[in-house]
């Protein structure tokens, strides 16, 4: 019973740190009304959120191996709920985007916690039954948070509510999480500063861009950021196979199937990401959809990733071998048949059946790999493999966005284009998933 409770009070945690990273693409319209912000601020409120986690994560696992993953889950819970009261009663622009920053700070001590702590805690099937929870809630944040988004504006009138309400859940969590957390498992490790500079330095320049480039229609800077990016990381990683006490232990890439499973389960973010926000795009832009009318025509989707996320478990063995194949097969065959009868209007029947099986092949193609993947390490590297999953699944997200939406933005009136390319990066993912 205790454990059922940890794993509340770990996912609630989680759900909020997956959220507020789409909860605010509904709410940008009153937003800068409410604040005279301007297109540029704007961005800055979603990718200065996305830019700190991003930028942080790796370093938030690595404080957790050193001061306790406990410690770090409540500090970085803490932290969250605060600049989540900041953000709700921000009076100007700059500081929604100073609180939105420092949001995501906190969420890059707290999330890498999560996984860890399931990892620390959890043995055998339970383990499994958990990580399938993990998995779905790790997945389905972005559209939770636009259907929450849009339930919550519409409801309270005001976008604020979307932030002020983290404060009474992050309240609830810190009186009761305590006393369910297992005690600290600590290791005398020291925090690698040169790690540091150089992976926020190389992630900051990646991101950023990123994030901001599409919606400035790529200006000159973003290349040379990227390619400073890409070098700096790389520089990065030959430092840290080579430095005693390494910030991110990347020896446990060279574990059986670690490579391509975190290759696959990244593959599969970006293609739901990218496949979530042309939609939304399509649904509200095109077909004139409400954003809360577009936010709950993803329930289906929801449901069906939660049925098979929660069952999966059951499964014989042999069957969850080849599931996630499957899967991913599935996910992307429901897709590119949902794009193809966009067509001619919203299939509004059809619809259902086919984001049904689209969030079911999902959840059979990504619960699956996140057990295999954590199952190849031992609880000495669980905060590794935290890291690694997390700065990789929101690595994809950022470039899914970028990618799919500058394809879809280059033909507007069409799904063709975006789900051709979802579906060839889900059938490479499934090529993948195979490696034993």
């Amino acid at each position: 019973m205790v454990r059922r409770w940890l794993l509340v009070v770990l996912l609630t945690g989680q759900t909020m740190v997956s959220m507020d990273g789409s909860i605010v693409a509904v709410a940008m319209p009153d937003i800068a009304e409410g604040l005279h912000a301007s297109g540029s601020l704007l961005q800055l409120v979603t990718g200065g959120y996305i830019f700190a986690l991003a930028v942080l994560v790796v370093t938030g696992a690595r404080l957790g191996d050193g001061y306790g993953h406990r410690t770090m889950f409540f500090l970085g819970l803490f932290g969250f709920t605060a600049s989540s009261l900041a953000c709700g009663l921000a009076p100007t622009g700059a500081v929604l985007v100073a609180a939105r920053i420092c949001q995501g700070a906190a969420a890059a001590l707290l999330l890498p916690q999560v996984l860890s702590l399931i990892q620390l805690s959890f043995e055998g099937a339970a383990r499994a039954r958990a990580l399938g929870l993990y998995s779905m809630v790790l997945a389905l944040g972005v559209a939770l948070g636009q259907m929450a988004g849009g339930v919550i504006v519409t409801l309270g009138g005001s976008w604020r509510p979307i932030f002020l309400v983290n404060v009474p859940v992050g309240a609830a969590l810190l009186a009761v999480g305590p006393r369910l957390m297992p005690p600290e498992h600590r290791k005398a490790v020291r925090l690698d500063l040169p790690g540091v500079v150089l992976l926020s330095c190389g992630m900051g320049a990646l991101v950023i861009p990123l994030v901001l480039g599409r919606e400035q229609h790529w200006p000159l800077w973003t290349w040379p950021s990227i390619a400073t990016g890409c070098v700096v990381l790389t520089i990065f990683c030959v430092y840290e196979l080579r430095t005693a006490s390494p910030l991110l232990d990347l020896s446990v890439l060279r574990r059986p199937f670690i490579k391509p499973g975190l290759f696959a389960s990244c593959a599969v973010m970006g293609a739901y990401t990218g496949f979530l926000f042309t939609l939304a795009l399509y649904l509200q832009n095109v077909l004139g959809f409400s954003p809360l009318h577009a936010g709950l025509t993803f329930l289906p989707y929801t449901a069906g990733f939660a049925t098979a996320g929660l069952g999966w478990t059951r499964l014989p063995l042999p069957v969850r071998a080849n599931l996630p194949t499957w899967g991913l097969l599935t996910f992307a065959a429901a897709a590119s048949a949902l794009a193809f009868l966009t067509r001619y209007g919203w299939p509004v029947l059809l619809s259902i059946p086919l984001l049904y099986a689209a969030g079911s092949g999902h959840a059979a193609g990504f619960s699956p790999l996140v057990d295999r993947i954590t199952g190849a390490v031992g609880p000495a590297q669980a905060s590794s493999v935290s890291a690694l999953t997390n700065t990789g699944v929101l690595l994809s997200n950022v470039l899914a966005i970028a990618a799919f939406g500058g394809l879809y933005l280059s033909s507007p009136g069409t799904l063709t284009h975006v789900t051709a390319l979802l579906a060839g990066l889900l059938v490479v993912a499934a090529a993948a998933s195979r490696h034993r």
